[in-house]
């Protein structure tokens, strides 16, 4: 565990002894506001409880709602309190990323300190440090080691509050539901939802838009959203298995819980906080973490050609791996995911994570070999660690599948763990098997254990069935990205699979979060329709099938940031459309800059991204079922200066379901400060990439 000691606690906690531990006869209220003056936060000790509210542009976005934490041995933080002191200070800085949605990032911000003390039981302090930015703001507790918080501590509750308002319109996820983050976004009034995971996106009527999140989420329990009562919801802590919400020790402090503040949703987009309350990279020389794209034995098991267990059509033998790097190297693809090489996939593999070897292939799977052959094309091998959340299993092999994978080259590698939220295996030191969930303590402290160990022999990460992103890909860039939400595997098998919606719905509300892999570049919409490979394999149900134009698959390039980024479809569906596949030959993975030009939650969105190697822009955009037409300004571009813009758009007649393969690929020249103009058919898209003249 990590723990935090600051100088300002230490004041704190000498002007709470000058008050004699007495609380204050009236109640006492500070405020800290945004550089820009638009976000204001008010903080109070009003009736001996300390509660905060956000107003933005004058206008209330968060009610006054209560702050504290219970503990289940140790008096807590919920009644008797009073303002001990408080401190305040600035900050605005420019920092690096060493891969990114854009390259450089601003942090100003305003900071307020507040340390709360109790007058009821023993005398002890807590911290509230509060940062506004123009864009939202962050506030986390912080508690200094003191005679009344000796010993082990069971959080049992955090009372931090959010009263949002019963009629504020909600997107969001169910948090308390078998399958994870992975669940089509749902729509509603706040004051009728009982539970949401973060990140979940809210508009006031007046049109204001803000997003509940977290960062910075280290030795601690994720936060989701209960409701309290209706319209306030309460922050709630997964437990541990027959345990309490979070196990610590004082000193310590809790993940930064942040709000996203913004008149027009694209707002919350263009934001940085999540990044900015993390710490900084603690890995030294990262040169070796690589973006890009990659393509990999894994859509194929999902339609049914190949399968994870061995068999005549498994997936992941040396022939076909050796097809996959062969067709990688030939278009400048950088990596070739492999599922289904190692000793465990065979049978009931979702409910026999213990039978799982990682340094064990197949017996028609030649790992030494195939690194060996891969980097002599100028790829490597892509690794998978599927866990079927069987912790203890991959943990006791853990540091010998790193030494393997290293030792053939392997620099990224996916992890899994399929498995009903709730099933997480773990077995403690008494030796009986518990069951955890995937966004519990436990798991928290379990992935960053892996990021760690994977640093320590240059690997990179890409997890999946994970826990939510909360930005600290700042502090450990090799935790590259990963899954958290309803990925393309569904539109395989999914019943029903993602809806048109679901990609203008992730952009404001999973995408807040951070990368995702979604794996998307599909170019046969209608997989399931092909005759089977087998008759004993069958195909799925021909309704599940991406609900999208081809347009939209490339749209998606631009649209859902991953620095990795996968070409999921077969090299032969590729082969078949060479001039859609030129895009995703072209398109970064890796950007200089990105901007949200313009978008409504759930109906369309649009971007712009410049490459951070070629410096080149490109643009995306997708709508839902509804067809528009777009006006988007070329504002990102040089002024006056003229450039070649290659489209890929929707044809005058696509259509997702009926015709989704119609698209215009053309060129044309545009200026930059010119608006670009664009019809976008039902769920359709378009991808540009823009080329300055003299290249």
């Amino acid at each position: 565990m990590t723990k935090h000691w600051t100088p300002m606690i230490a004041a704190a906690v000498v002007a709470w002894a000058a008050l004699g531990g007495a609380a204050p006869l009236s109640a006492e209220t500070l405020e800290v506001t945004s550089p820009d003056g638009k976000i204001t936060v008010t903080v109070s000790d009003d009736n001996g409880q300390a509660t905060y509210a956000v107003r933005f542009e004058g206008e209330e976005v968060i009610a006054p709602s209560k702050l504290g934490m219970i503990f289940a041995e140790h008096p807590g933080f919920e009644r008797g309190l009073a303002i001990a002191g408080a401190t305040r200070t600035s900050k605005d800085s420019t920092w690096e990323q060493p891969w990114g949605e854009r390259r450089l990032v601003r942090d100003k911000h305003n900071e307020l300190a507040v340390t709360f003390g109790a007058d009821r039981g023993p005398t002890r302090q807590m911290t509230v440090r509060f940062r506004a930015f123009d864009t939202g703001i962050g506030f986390r507790y912080e508690l200094p080691e003191q005679a009344a918080l000796q010993g082990d501590i069971a959080i049992v509750d955090e009372r931090t509050q959010f009263s949002v308002g019963e009629k504020t319109t909600i997107w969001y996820t169910p948090s308390d539901e078998f399958n994870r983050y992975e669940y089509v976004t749902r729509t509603g009034a706040a004051g009728q939802v009982d539970d949401a995971h973060t990140p979940a996106t809210f508009r006031k009527d007046s049109g204001i838009h803000f997003s509940i999140h977290e960062a910075a989420l280290v030795d601690y329990s994720s936060m989701s959203l209960g409701a309290l009562r209706p319209g306030t919801f309460e922050a709630r802590l997964r437990n541990w298995s027959g345990g309490p919400k979070v196990k610590t020790k004082a000193p310590f402090q809790s993940p930064w819980r942040t709000i996203q503040v913004a008149r027009e949703a694209v707002g919350l987009i263009n934001s940085d906080i999540i990044l900015n309350l993390n710490e900084p990279n603690q890995l030294g020389d990262v040169s070796w973490v690589e973006p890009g794209k990659y393509v990999g034995i894994w859509w194929a098991m999902h339609i049914n050609d190949r399968t994870w267990g061995s068999g005549p059509i498994h997936g992941a033998t040396t022939a076909e791996t050796k097809r996959y790097i062969d067709f990688a190297a030939e278009h400048g693809f950088k990596g070739v995911l492999v599922e289904g090489w190692n000793i465990g996939w065979d049978g009931d593999w979702f409910n026999n994570g213990d039978l799982f070897r990682f340094t064990e292939p197949m017996p028609d799977f030649d790992l030494a070999e195939l690194g060996r052959y891969a980097q002599s094309k100028g790829v490597r091998l892509i690794g998978h660690h599927e866990t079927s959340a069987n912790i203890a299993n991959y943990e006791s092999q853990l540091e010998a599948a790193f030494d393997l994978y290293k030792s053939v080259g392997v620099r990224q590698v996916k992890t899994g763990y399929v498995a009903d939220a709730g099933d997480v295996v773990r077995v403690d030191d008494k030796g009986p098997r518990r069951y955890e969930w995937h966004d519990s303590q436990f798991m928290v402290d379990h992935h960053l254990r892996v990021v760690k160990e994977a640093a320590k022999r240059q690997i990179s990460i890409n997890a999946h069935e994970p826990v939510k992103d909360t930005g600290l890909r700042r502090t450990y860039p090799n935790w590259m990205t990963r899954e958290g939400g309803r990925g393309m595997e569904f539109n395989a098998w999914g019943t029903p699979p993602n809806p048109p919606s679901h990609v203008p719905m992730l952009a404001f509300t999973r995408m807040l979060a951070g990368p995702m892999d979604f794996t998307p570049g599909i170019f046969d919409l209608k997989p399931n329709e092909r005759p089977p490979v087998r008759a004993d394999v069958p195909r799925g149900d021909p309704s599940n099938r991406p609900q999208t134009t081809l347009a939209k698959q490339l749209a998606l390039y631009v649209v859902l940031y991953s620095p990795l980024q996968m070409a999921a479809d077969l090299p032969e569906n590729y082969k078949a459309r060479p001039e859609a596949f030129q895009f995703i030959k072209d398109v970064e993975a890796d950007w200089e800059q990105s901007i949200a030009l313009a978008g409504e939650v759930g109906e369309y969105v649009a971007f712009a991204r410049q490459g951070r190697t070629s410096k080149e822009w490109f643009l995306g955009a997708v709508t839902d079922e509804s067809p528009r037409d777009l006006s988007l300004p070329l504002s990102f571009l040089e002024q006056g200066k003229q450039y070649r813009a290659q489209i890929y758009r929707d044809g005058p007649d696509a259509h997702w379901d009926t015709n989704p393969y119609a698209m215009v690929i053309e060129e044309t020249v545009v200026t930059g400060g010119d608006t670009f103009a664009v019809r976008l058919a039902a769920s359709g898209g378009v991808a540009v990439r823009f080329i300055p003249f003299g290249r």
